[in-house]
């Protein structure tokens, strides 16, 4: 995207990357919309079954304590939405999630459709872009999925904000009988069927889930770029921690043009007695390194 305005740009205007960008063109943004997900991270750390507000405070501290640091930050509008936006410094772009999750109770995302509540009632003052989380499969209702992708992108360009796109691929019942799931063959061909649909920007998941050697990270990278159309990032789900940091540098110097990540920067910090304490101490530095990777070695994203 070449066009440029401010948030809150009249529908039909368009924003361009600037907006959740760094000055060198790299993106390092934090990712805080998760909802029940997160709920069940705090039932894993022995902090028990966490209400509403708890969920809203933790996302409160991760947003003052790392926002100002990020070029963007990506929240939900369940939980915390009005407050983050409070929060955050004009430099930090904010992303509202808007997709509507189909999930079982401490069981991983099965579907998604689009929040018709973000888009017809939510006040999108201050919001320079949405996200959508897509579950990509083999199955009968791929050509479903690319119809919803496009819808995405028309009433993202309507309202004036960016369009986000993560495409999470998942294996067919088929797939794992067979044997002949392959995850990143599939990362790399929903890429190739999503990504030229016109998308500001595309979220994905890290090639070899960050396991490779520093070669089999940067090939595997390069594979991954040559089926992305348009400027991209990785996500951290599925990603070790200490792996996250080489694994970003890789996807940077493949093609990449930064992150968009939660759980690399701060799961160890869910249900924590002082999160504020633990997020400067563990999720500040964090942060501080990657960006100093993608200032580095990603492609700044207009030449993408």
């Amino acid at each position: 995207m070449t066009d440029t305005a401010v948030p809150g740009a009249a529908p039909g205007a368009a924003l361009d990357l600037a907006a959740i960008a760094r000055p060198s063109g790299s993106l390092a943004m934090v990712a805080m919309d998760q909802r029940e997900s997160l709920r069940h991270m705090f039932d894993l750390a022995g902090a028990g079954r966490p209400a509403d507000d708890v969920l809203i405070r933790f996302k409160l501290d991760v947003a003052e304590a790392l926002g100002p640091l990020a070029s963007g930050f990506l929240i939900d509008r369940h939980y915390g939405f009005e407050a983050v936006r409070d929060s955050l410094p004009a430099s930090t772009g904010l992303i509202l999630a808007a997709d509507a999750l189909t999930q079982e109770d401490g069981g991983p995302v099965e579907e998604t459709a689009l929040d018709e509540v973000v888009l017809s009632q939510v006040d999108l003052d201050g919001v320079v872009a949405l996200k959508l989380l897509v579950i990509w499969r083999r199955d009968e209702k791929r050509q479903q999925r690319v119809e919803l992708v496009e819808r995405f992108i028309a009433e993202c360009r309507a309202r004036g904000v960016l369009s986000v796109l993560e495409p999470v691929v998942r294996a067919t019942p088929r797939e794992l009988d067979e044997g002949s799931w392959e995850l990143d063959a599939a990362i790399r061909e929903a890429a190739a069927e999503l990504s030229p649909l016109g998308q500001s920007l595309y979220k994905v998941q890290v090639p070899l889930s960050g396991t490779g050697d520093e070669a089999e990270q940067r090939a595997a990278s390069e594979r991954l770029n040559a089926a992305i159309t348009g400027p991209w990032v990785v996500l951290s789900q599925g990603v070790d921690r200490p792996a996250f940091l080489p694994a970003v540098e890789a996807a940077c110097r493949a093609g990449a043009s930064g992150f968009l990540a939660g759980r690399a920067l701060w799961s160890d910090v869910v249900g924590r007695p002082d999160v504020p304490s633990a997020l400067r101490e563990l999720s500040v530095p964090r942060l501080e390194r990657l960006i100093a990777v993608v200032d580095r070695e990603a492609r700044p994203w207009r030449e993408a």
